[in-house]
C-alpha cells in the first residue's frame, strides 16, 4: 500500500515535472499520521534519494558540458539556499507542533499559486545589471532553502522559475541546475535534522521509507511518460486545488 500510495504520488508530480514531494508530506501527516517534524524529516529523506537518482538520469537529456557555463547560477544560488536551508531546518526543530502545521498549510498554498503562475502566466527575464542579479540570487536562494528544509522537499518548483526569470536560462538546462543546487540544500538540511530526535523516525520506519521512496520514483517516471498526455489547463488547476485543500487539512490537523 505504501508504495502504491508513494507511486501515486510521484506520477501527479511527473506529470508537471516535479517530484511530487509537496503532495507526499500531507499524506505523511493526515494519512499516516507522522507528527510535523518526523514527516518533514521523512519527506526530506525521501526528496534526497530522487534528486540523487535523477541527476544522473537528468544529464542524459541535458549532456554535462551544457552545465559548466552557468556555473555562476549555481554558486549564486547556493550561497542564499545553504544558509536558508539550515536556518530552516533548524526554526523547524525549536517551534511548537502547532506552529509547524500552520507554517506547513501556508506554505502548501504558497506552492499551489507558484504552481498556476508558472504553467499559466509567462514572464520574461528580468535582463537586471550582473549587481542586482548576484544580491536578488542570493536572497532568492534563501527563501527557497528556508521552504525546502520547512517542507522537505527539493525546492524545484521554486528554483526552476527563479532560474529562468533572473537568468534567462532556457528550462531544460533550468531544470538541471535546479538539481545542482537542491542536492547540496538539501544535504544541509539534512545535516541540522540528523541532530534532532525525531531523527530517529527514519531508523524506526526503514520499510515505510524505502517502500514509499521506490514507489515515488517509479510513479516519477510513469509520469514523466504521460507529461503532456492530460493538457495543463486540465491537470494543473486540480493540482493546485489538492494542494489547498491538503494545506486546510495541514493546518487544522491535531
Amino acid at each position: 500500500m505504501v508504495f502504491l500510495i508513494g507511486a501515486a504520488v510521484g506520477v501527479l508530480g511527473g506529470m508537471i515535472g516535479l517530484g511530487g514531494a509537496e503532495f507526499r508530506l500531507p499524506l505523511l501527516i493526515g494519512l499516516f499520521g507522522l507528527a510535523a517534524l518526523p514527516a518533514i524529516i521523512m519527506n526530506k529523506a525521501m526528496s534526497l534519494i530522487v534528486v540523487i537518482i535523477a541527476l544522473p538520469a537528468r544529464l542524459l537529456g541535458v549532456p554535462l558540458a551544457e552545465v559548466p557555463p552557468y556555473w555562476y547560477v549555481i554558486v549564486n544560488l547556493l550561497i542564499g539556499s545553504l544558509i536558508g536551508a539550515w536556518v530552516g531546518a533548524n526554526w523547524a526543530t525549536k517551534i511548537a507542533s502547532k506552529t509547524l502545521y500552520r507554517v506547513l498549510g501556508v506554505l502548501l498554498v504558497l506552492i499551489a499559486v507558484v504552481l498556476v503562475l508558472t504553467h499559466f502566466i509567462g514572464a520574461n527575464p528580468l535582463n537586471l545589471p550582473v549587481t542586482w542579479q548576484w544580491l536578488i540570487g542570493v536572497v532568492a536562494g534563501f527563501a527557497i532553502g528556508v521552504v525546502a528544509a520547512l517542507m522537505g522537499v527539493a525546492g524545484g518548483e521554486l528554483l526552476i522559475p527563479t532560474i529562468v526569470l533572473l537568468y534567462g536560462i532556457d528550462i531544460k538546462i533550468a531544470g538541471t541546475l535546479s538539481l545542482a543546487v537542491s542536492l547540496p540544500t538539501m544535504l544541509v538540511a539534512f545535516a541540522r535534522y540528523s541532530r534532532d530526535n525525531s531523527f530517529t523516525v527514519l531508523r524506526q520506519n526503514p520499510g515505510f521509507l524505502i517502500a514509499m521512496t521506490a514507489g515515488s520514483i517509479v510513479g516519477t517516471i510513469i509520469g514523466g511518460l504521460l507529461l503532456g498526455v492530460f493538457p495543463s489547463v486540465v491537470i494543473v488547476p486540480l493540482l493546485a486545488l489538492l494542494l489547498v485543500l491538503s494545506s486546510w487539512k495541514v493546518w487544522n490537523h491535531k
